[in-house]
């Protein structure tokens, strides 16, 4: 699950895989901003077959919790 997390992540933002580990967080690490965020969010959404509330959105801090978040629904 992570690998297929890590390598939409690293498409949607333009950046190296290698750079996308399961303790980066989206703005710090990643440099990531909330546009960014929401739209990777909902290709998750639409390649997965979930789906994000907003208030489920706020929690997503790290790719982890991202995974966890998709696992959770699984």
């Amino acid at each position: 699950m992570f690998e297929k997390v890590q390598q939409m992540v690293a498409e949607h933002l333009s950046i190296s895989v290698d750079k996308v580990k399961p303790e980066s967080d989206f703005i710090i690490d990643l440099e990531a901003d909330s546009l960014d965020i929401v739209e990777m969010l909902i290709a998750l959404e639409d390649s997965f077959g979930i789906e994000f509330e907003d208030s489920e959105m706020v929690d997503i801090k790290t790719v982890q919790d991202v995974v966890n978040f998709i696992e959770s629904r699984k």
